[in-house]
């Protein structure tokens, strides 16, 4: 009995120095986010905050990762806020987030958590890139201290594409406030001298708690001394006291009526797949005791996640970087620390939501602002270039056609593109050719490689087709794994080309294959 009273007192003081610590650190980065993330998918707040809720507590108790932390993702952002407006009401589109998670358990029961490995690393950092720049233009109209609500499906795009900019430009000037615009740069000001100087001395306080509570002074400060500066209430966080009453069910009976839901929950599905899938790798190499975290496991702890969140009117839930990384700086131990999270934030969202309510969403838009910077850093879109033409080119065609189309269009095109490259090298690269002469005679040695496709077929052909009479040939397979039917089929076909022509040909590691005449 002593024994296990030392070791409940054990893990209790580990619990204490490690763990607890790091969930009070991950709530104060998660918090804010949660409703800034909610503001910038054009979803209610509350949404965010459920989402918070169920990422740390529920995929918490089923995932095996040990200090990775879910939670509603700025990377999902366009996708929402796209998702609602082609829906049209948000009960919907709620029904497409259960649908994504139910998807995503299926992948992982059926273990296709893999999948991510297909696709290539530019393409995916090119989607981030494209997110973190839609994220940042976003979040203009808050930092404006802009109140008015279709911001965010119109004016924007309309001021980019110059329709009816006067009209608009005036709009803005009209609901937009210097108190807000004066708090967003000293705001965005202290998250740049804080991140640069005192975060790494004073590591208890996140740099998104210590922005969120400036911006809540500076704004109590401005309405009580200052009029003229002072924020009108649509310009602060507004949570209603009982969260409970405003939440709204899926509409069940769209299921089977609209597609729209199932064309967004397969594009909400394959991006917080690759969010959650990529995140938990990165925050793999962060664990001090090397743990790996299982993907299908993952998959579907965040699909039962997403499942529930839906069905309670929350937002799509993923691994998310920004937290994870944050516990593993805090020195989280074991998944408790994320599991404690989602508690704090259940405690603030049912018990303290009027002490949210202070928050002006100038600041909110100041964070994002932030996150949507390390989607897209610019020393990031360096090292890309850097890796030369072949590397850049998907990359920078990925986020021009998320930014122009959607994100599923565009990462489909930022494949198809880095197929094109692919393509083009295999092309390239089926067959080596060395060539001699002896005399008069002219020597052709082709030594294949270790795969030849049949993308290899017209190029060998050609070649083959280029020897002159009385030449001699030798093709080398005995280097070759696999060899493509069509490619042998070539090789056999030009045996008797080769006997017409008066050509030697000797052939090593190709094998015999009947060829099929049309004739």
């Amino acid at each position: 009995m002593s024994v296990f009273n030392r070791r409940a007192k054990f893990y209790f003081l580990s619990f204490l120095k490690h763990d607890f610590k790091a969930s009070i650190t991950v709530f104060f980065v998660a918090l804010p986010l949660c409703l800034g993330i909610s503001l910038a998918s054009n979803a209610p707040l509350y949404s965010g905050l459920i989402s918070g809720i169920l990422g740390g507590i529920v995929v918490g108790f089923i995932s095996k990762s040990h200090i990775s932390v879910s939670g509603p993702a700025a990377g999902l952002t366009a996708i929402c806020a796209s998702a609602i407006t082609e829906l049209g009401t948000i009960d919907i589109f709620f029904l497409s987030v259960a649908v994504a998670g139910l998807i995503q358990v299926l992948l992982g029961i059926f273990r296709l958590g893999g999948f991510t490995h297909f696709i290539p690393s530019t393409v995916i950092k090119g989607m981030l890139a494209a997110i973190g720049i839609i994220l940042m233009a976003k979040q203009v109209p808050l930092l404006l201290g802009y109140d008015k609500a279709d911001f965010w499906t119109k004016e924007l795009f309309n001021i980019i594409s110059f329709d009816n900019t006067f009209q608009h430009v005036k709009n803005i000037y009209y609901h937009s406030s210097k108190g807000a615009i004066l708090i967003a740069l000293l705001s965005l000001a202290l998250l740049i001298a804080w991140k640069n100087t005192l975060a790494k001395k004073i590591t208890f306080l996140p740099t998104s708690f210590v922005v969120v509570a400036f911006g809540i002074a500076m704004a109590l400060l401005f309405k009580e001394f200052i009029p003229t500066l002072a924020l009108k209430d649509s310009q602060f966080v507004n949570i209603p006291e009982n969260l409970f009453g405003e939440i709204k069910l899926p509409n069940y009976q769209a299921l089977f009526s609209q597609t729209a839901i199932w064309k967004n929950a397969v594009i909400i599905c394959i991006v917080a797949s690759l969010e959650t899938l990529l995140s938990i790798e990165a925050v793999d190499k962060l664990d001090p005791y090397n743990r790996i975290t299982p993907q299908n496991r993952e998959l579907v702890a965040q699909g039962t996640g997403n499942i529930l969140s839906g069905l309670l009117g929350g937002l799509p839930i993923t691994a998310v970087i920004v937290r994870s990384s944050a516990n593993a700086e805090a020195g989280a131990r074991t998944k408790v620390s994320g599991i404690f999270h989602g508690l704090w934030v259940f405690v603030f969202a049912f018990f303290l939501a009027s002490l949210l309510n202070y928050i002006p969403y100038c600041v909110l838009a100041v964070i994002l602002i932030r996150t949507g910077y390390n989607l897209a850093k610019p020393r990031m879109i360096r090292s890309v270039y850097k890796l030369g033409r072949e590397q850049f080119m998907p990359f920078i065609v990925t986020v021009i056609a998320i930014l122009f189309t959607d994100l599923l269009i565009g990462v489909g095109i930022g494949i198809a593109y880095a197929g094109y490259f692919i393509f083009k090298n295999t092309y390239k690269a089926g067959f080596t050719l060395d060539t001699r002469t002896e005399g008069i005679t002219k020597h052709y040695d082709f030594r294949l490689a270790i795969n030849v496709s049949f993308i290899n077929k017209k190029k060998l052909k050609d070649e083959l087709e280029k020897i002159p009479d009385h030449a001699v040939v030798h093709i080398d397979g005995e280097d070759s794994v696999y060899i493509d039917y069509d490619v042998i089929e070539a090789i056999n076909e030009f045996k008797a080309k080769a006997h017409h022509k008066h050509i030697r040909l000797q052939l090593t590691g190709i094998p015999d294959v009947e060829t099929i005449s049309p004739h």
